[in-house]
């Protein structure tokens, strides 16, 4: 980890630690930074779905469609089901 020297916004770092729910300024600043980059990532992500969408190369009515996630069996629980995990 480096360490940095930088003027800082204090009401925008006090602002951030509220909506973060971080305490120190080390914390909402790297948990700021983590949060930035996952958001870009998923909106890259998204971006790219629409353009397969938009293409033909992907069918959102059957990503949308749940039922077609995990089959139930007949007369078998959902927490019945064997999820691969054993005693």
């Amino acid at each position: 980890m480096s360490r940095t020297v930088i003027d800082l916004d204090d009401e925008a770092l006090e602002a951030a630690a509220r909506e973060l729910g971080t305490s120190t300024k080390r914390d909402t600043i790297n948990t700021a930074l983590r949060e930035v980059t996952a958001r870009y990532r998923r909106l890259r992500a998204l971006d790219e779905a629409r353009e397969l969408v938009a293409e033909g190369a992907l069918d959102i009515d059957l990503l949308l469609d749940k039922s077609a996630y995990r089959p139930t069996s007949a007369g078998v629980a959902d927490d019945d089901r064997d999820t691969g995990a054993h005693e």
